[in-house]
């Protein structure tokens, strides 16, 4: 894959267009599974490793409705372009760092990709833009019946799929929403919402999944477990939920407007003047107030700059696509400055 050339395109899930995509910048479902023939990823040898790489990408190979995709050997790829993937959120940080043979089959448009050899063997994802649950579960799903006429899946009749984690026994179906909340950061709502998420069983996490920040106001909300529940049931609960975060950032937003126009006139200007006349700027402050902007867009106090922008701005400032972009390895304030100077290209003064 040509990662240079992906550094400066946007996958189709960022762009903004799905339904919601106000809040809701994008909706996840992953499906974890593991060969029957081949022990868990931990106990499998580097040999063993190999041969679940060489036989995926043979069978992957005789699928017509992946003729598009391309394989891309992990191992082989340096800090960068790894760091690069995991910013696009076509492969995991655990992926990124682990060892020995492993790869990931990616579609074009970004809306899917197959991660191998990460904690399970095979870790299906498909992501669309905006609150669009169903559609991804019928493409993940259509997928996943498609490798398993070709791959032996680990099954038990009364625990489901097995992994290696107990708990994505069962369907091995993970259903994850990226919302983007920062009225409910700035109305300091927020923690009083994810209590009675967690208290629904729903976890709640950051930019980049498990164990990573709430950058840029954006969270994740997914179900926690999978045992004992069909996969209808579980994107069913997820999808129950999104309505109601829905209604009440729309409310925190317009309680805003109405209560504390200056204020937040002035917090989103503030942002944007910062980000189009800044000398050096880090990655996390960049994503902070990109955020700033992307809610003074949504609620029309910026007319100039469309969501696709900031949401394309929100990905290629990060550290390693900013490297790739420049064409060279870049050290911290090397990168503050060049963000800087990318920033004031793509958001110039009305």
């Amino acid at each position: 894959m040509k990662l240079d050339a992906l550094a400066r395109g946007c996958g189709e899930w960022l762009r903004g267009t799905g339904p919601d995509s106000d809040i809701v910048v994008s909706s996840r479902i992953r499906l974890a599974r593991n060969l029957a023939e081949f022990p868990f990823i931990r106990r499998c040898t580097e040999t063993q490793r190999r041969a679940i790489a060489r036989l995926v990408r043979e069978r992957v190979a005789e699928v017509d409705a992946w003729s598009g995709t391309e394989y891309v050997d992990i191992q082989g790829l340096g800090d960068i372009d790894r760091q690069l993937l995991v910013e696009r959120q076509l492969i995991s940080r655990e992926l990124s760092k682990a060892e020995g043979p492993r790869a990931v089959v990616v579609e074009p448009q970004e809306t899917f990709s197959l991660m191998v050899n990460e904690e399970d063997h095979l870790r299906l994802q498909v992501m669309h833009s905006g609150f669009d649950l169903e559609p991804a579960w019928n493409k993940i799903n259509h997928l996943d019946d498609l490798l398993e006429e070709r791959l032996p899946f680990a099954f038990h009749e009364q625990l489901g799929y097995l992994t290696a984690c107990p708990t994505n026994v069962g369907t091995g179906l993970r259903v994850s929403v990226m919302f983007h909340l920062p009225g409910l950061v700035l109305s300091r709502e927020i923690d009083k919402v994810f209590r009675g998420l967690q208290k629904m069983h729903l976890a709640v996490r950051g930019l980049y999944g498990e164990g990573s920040q709430a950058l840029g106001d954006f969270y994740q909300i997914s179900n926690q477990l999978t045992l004992g529940k069909t996969e209808e049931q579980l994107i069913a609960r997820v999808a129950e939920i999104v309505p109601q975060l829905l209604e009440y950032e729309r409310k925190a937003r317009q309680t805003l407007l109405e209560h504390n126009h200056k204020e937040l006139h002035d917090r989103v200007s503030r942002a944007l003047g910062i980000l189009r006349t800044a000398k050096t700027i880090s990655s996390e402050e960049t994503l902070l107030l990109l955020s700033s902007v992307r809610l003074g867009i949504n609620l029309k106090l910026i007319t100039d700059i469309d969501i696709a922008t900031v949401n394309r701005l929100f990905l290629q400032t990060q550290p390693a696509h900013l490297q790739k972009i420049r064409g060279r390895e870049l050290d911290t304030a090397e990168r503050n400055e060049e963000r800087a100077i990318f920033l004031q290209k793509h958001l110039p003064a009305a």
